[in-house]
């Protein structure tokens, strides 16, 4: 500690003229040894004495040569920074190209919305630092572990970063790493196998007194510390970390690290029924892995300072922890155990079912991972605490959808619920549509039509066009013709858009296809499977056989859509669309 102390003094004795302020460097030696803040004033009284005794009498001279000895890399004359272009407000103690963040999720299902904006977040500054991304799958705990979650978890972590993921790292597989580690600790006389009654050790914990596994000797914790691993029982024994007692927050005195679990595991089956508790295997991993940052939510605060404390023990330093506010999503149900269980039971399909919120399903239904990142940058990184609605965040998530799907969306026509409508006096016309009106280079659709031998044209409309439109107005077939009804026949007015623009008796427009009998084009069947899990049938333009699976579209006048398959029966095709959004 004095070795810190002192270092941090020359270098602040050698920016200032040769004279040290001790209060100056207490927050560099603290971050260094979180631990030290229980007892500020030892603290203080520690740096005044190195201070007098070491440093307030040299010269510059003989300050430079003693930091150059002890600590050159503070003599590393530090270059101005730039600042860091970004959609995010800049870290602290961020550098490029050295930054490298983690997210932590456990596999009890794959992610859904409330995993979204933190792992967006991680991932905008891995891109702002250009830096390095992990996901590390925490499955430490046997009990509550869904198996396909592990691949499930990488497949959705590597859409939300368009592939960018650096590193996936399992922690059952690391172990040996932590008990090593554990070890190490039981060895330097910092934890203990406490074998004592959990009430009876949670009521003396409570009064700040130590129980009697704490003070006993070294060799005895290594006796203890090895029959966790074959002679103790589940429940008998826990591993704890020794802090202090007295620490005014009782959470932090002497926490459990390790304790024997016999659940049988998905990955290590009955291998092992020793594991580490969160706190301790994520200390290990976040410094094995080079943590710079850890970005997490503000209940994970405390979990940080246990954390900071254990690696204190071993002399490592911390990286720098921010955290965000609790994100409350109103509405949504987001549970995966209890969404495993209503896929179990026949609710939902499975987990990419379009009624729910996991990124599977919304990735199947259309929706673009930038949608969520865009959304995690506009609310940054805060500690302020935000309540969700179903609404608000929909209505957010599809325009930041929107804005990247549109421009690449070609139009088509489709009517639902079909039925059939003659135009008397209408006109034979090849009408040539865009597929996207903003970039007329992606193409036309063409319908040829013909009328009859009597001068009627006859076309689907949607059933629900047809109860809205009223006699009295004059109502356009888009990109064909104005009519107007009356005494419930159809009749062609005009083909000119200026002539129903202008029209004082303007009603609506509304899209429509050919039938058979008025083209040679062939309609196509489309399924779409809205929302809330009902399907609707209808007729799409022959334009739309060429579409393949994947490809994002918009329904004129309706709603965005996915192509989720697209079946052969006899010499029809059946596309079948997931509705992504308006």
């Amino acid at each position: 500690m004095k070795k810190i102390i002192l270092k941090y003094l020359l270098k602040n004795a050698l920016d200032f003229g040769g004279k040290a302020n001790p209060k100056a460097i207490l927050g560099s030696v603290l971050k260094n040894n979180p631990e030290l803040k229980n007892d500020m004033k030892s603290l203080m009284i520690t740096i005044n004495e190195v201070n007098e005794k070491e440093v307030s009498k040299l010269s510059i001279e003989q300050i430079k040569s003693k930091l150059q000895e002890l600590a050159p890399e503070l003599l590393i004359k530090e270059e101005k920074k730039k600042k860091i272009e970004g959609p995010l407000k800049e870290l602290p103690n961020a550098e490029v190209n050295k930054l490298v963040v983690r997210i932590a999720p456990s596999p009890s299902g794959p992610l859904h919305i409330g995993h979204a904006y933190g792992s967006s977040l991680n991932y905008e500054y891995t891109k702002m630092y250009k830096g390095k991304f992990i996901v590390r799958i925490e499955d430490t705990n046997p009990e509550n572990i869904y198996s396909p979650a592990y691949e499930l978890i990488e497949e959705d972590c590597k859409w939300l970063t368009d592939n960018n993921v650096d590193q996936v790292i399992v922690q059952s597989s690391r172990l040996g790493i932590y008990y090593d580690h554990a070890e190490i600790l039981v060895n330097n006389h910092k934890a203990y196998v406490c074998t004592c009654n959990a009430d009876k050790w949670r009521e003396m914990k409570n009064k700040g007194e130590s129980c009697p596994c704490r003070n006993l000797e070294v060799k005895e914790n290594q006796t203890r510390y090895a029959k966790m691993f074959g002679e103790y029982a589940e429940g008998e024994s826990v591993l704890r970390l020794k802090t202090d007692i007295k620490h005014k927050n009782p959470a932090m005195r002497d926490f459990p690290i390790m304790r024997i679990n016999e659940h049988v595991h998905p990955k290590t089956g009955k291998k092992n029924r020793v594991w580490p508790l969160m706190v301790f295997s994520v200390a290990i991993d976040d410094y094995k892995l080079g943590l710079t940052h850890v970005l997490n939510g503000k209940d994970h605060a405390d979990n940080g300072k246990k954390e900071a404390l254990i690696m204190s023990y071993f002399g490592w330093e911390t990286p720098t922890y921010k955290h965000w506010g609790k994100i409350n999503f109103e509405g949504f149900k987001l549970s995966t155990s209890k969404t495993r269980i209503a896929i179990e039971q026949g609710e939902y399909k499975s987990w990419d079912d379009i009624r729910l919120s996991t990124l599977m399903a919304l990735r199947r239904r259309g929706y673009q991972s930038g949608a969520f990142r865009k959304y995690a940058t506009e609310i940054g990184l805060s500690l302020n605490d935000k309540t969700v609605s179903k609404k608000e965040f929909w209505k957010n998530i599809n325009s930041f959808n929107k804005e990247i799907i549109e421009p690449k969306s070609n139009r088509y026509f489709f009517i639902d619920n079909p039925v059939e409508i003659n135009i008397e006096n209408a006109i034979d016309k090849k009408v040539e549509i865009d597929f996207h009106p903003d970039f007329p280079k992606k193409g036309k659709r063409f319908f040829e039509l013909k009328k009859d031998s009597n001068g009627v044209l006859e076309v689907h409309i949607s059933e629900s066009d047809l109860k809205r439109l009223s006699e009295d107005h004059i109502h356009r077939l888009m990109d064909y013709c104005n009519f107007e009804i009356k005494n419930s026949k159809w009749k062609f007015v005009s083909e000119s858009y200026e002539d129903y623009k202008k029209s004082s008796k303007q009603g609506s427009i509304i899209h429509w296809l050919p039938t058979k009998e008025s083209s040679k084009q062939k309609n196509v069947n489309v399924e779409v499977l809205m929302e809330d899990g009902n399907m609707i049938k209808g007729l799409g333009e022959e334009s739309m056989c060429k579409l393949k699976v994947g490809k994002i579209i918009q329904l004129e006048r309706r709603y965005f859509a996915r192509v989720d398959e697209i079946n052969q029966k006899g010499n029809d095709k059946i596309i079948k669309l997931w509705y992504l959004h308006k």
